[in-house]
C-alpha cells in the first residue's frame, strides 16, 4: 500500500510554455548581467548553450549539480570578471532557465496534488534543476507549499538523479517507508531507474501526448504509465 508520493517537476508536474519574447528577454538579461557586447540570440546560441551542454555532460556523468556560482565561473562565463559573475550568479541562473520558456503547472496538476493531499497521501518533490530560489518562489507564489512535506532539489543537495541519495533525503525528511513510496516522473533512465535504486515500492512514468517515446528496458520499466497528470487520482484512491 502506497502512502507517500514523490513527484518530479520538469515535464511531469511543470511543463514549458514556449514564448519567443519571454525567451529573448531572458537572453538579453544574461548579456546585460555579464556586460557582454553581443547580440543576445547569438551570444546565447554560440557561447552559453554550448558551454551549458558541456556542463550537463559533466553533471550527468557524476550525478552531481554544481552550485550557481561554480556553474557560471567554471563553465558558463569563466572569461568574464569573476566578481561580477559571482554577484549575479543567482539572477543569471534564473535568466538561463527562462530562456527555455515559461514553466507552468501542467493542466490539472494543482488540483490533482490538492486532492491527493486531501485523500491522505504524503507528497514530496524530488527534482533536478539548476538554481536555488526558483522552486521556493514558485511554490509560495502558487500557494502550493502546504501540500508538499519535502522539496529535494539537485541545486540544493548537489546530487542528481538517478543517484539514490536524493531519494533517500526525501524519505528521511518525510519519515517514509521506501516500500510504501511511489515516484512519479517522466524520464525513464533517471527518474525511474533512480527510484528503483532507492528501493521505492512503485514507479509511475508520465508520457504526455506529443512527447517522443522512450525505450523501455527491464531496468527502467515503470509499474504504470499515465498520459495525463489527473490519472494519478485513478491509481491512488482515498484511504479507507
Amino acid at each position: 500500500m502506497i502512502d507517500t508520493i514523490f513527484i518530479d517537476l520538469g515535464d511531469t508536474f511543470r511543463v514549458i510554455r514556449e514564448d519567443p519574447a519571454y525567451s529573448l528577454a531572458a537572453k538579453r538579461t544574461i548579456v546585460d548581467l555579464l556586460g557582454a557586447d553581443a547580440d543576445p540570440e547569438t551570444f546565447y546560441r554560440d557561447v552559453i548553450e554550448p558551454r551549458y551542454n558541456q556542463y550537463r555532460d559533466w553533471a550527468l556523468t557524476f550525478y552531481c549539480e554544481a552550485p550557481e556560482k561554480t556553474l557560471w565561473t567554471r563553465w558558463l562565463a569563466y572569461d568574464f570578471p569573476r566578481d561580477r559573475v559571482e554577484a549575479a550568479a543567482a539572477e543569471l541562473t534564473w535568466a538561463y532557465r527562462k530562456t527555455k520558456g515559461e514553466r507552468v503547472v501542467t493542466d490539472g496538476g494543482a488540483e490533482t496534488v490538492k486532492e491527493l493531499h486531501r485523500r491522505g497521501y504524503v507528497l514530496g518533490i524530488v527534482s533536478d534543476l539548476v538554481g536555488v530560489n526558483e522552486v521556493d518562489d514558485w511554490l509560495d507564489r502558487d500557494g502550493l507549499r502546504p501540500y508538499f512535506k519535502t522539496v529535494q532539489q539537485s541545486s540544493v543537495c548537489l546530487i542528481r538523479k538517478p543517484h539514490p541519495a536524493i531519494y533517500y533525503y526525501a524519505l528521511q525528511a518525510c519519515g517514509a517507508d521506501p516500500a510504501r513510496t511511489c515516484y512519479v516522473g517522466d524520464n525513464l533512465n533517471r527518474d525511474i531507474v533512480g527510484a528503483k535504486a532507492a528501493g521505492l515500492g512503485m514507479t509511475v512514468a508520465v508520457q504526455y501526448p506529443g512527447k517522443k517515446p522512450q525505450t523501455v528496458t527491464d531496468a527502467n520499466r515503470p509499474d504504470r504509465f499515465i498520459h495525463h497528470f489527473r490519472e494519478l487520482l485513478d491509481i491512488f484512491p482515498p484511504f479507507a
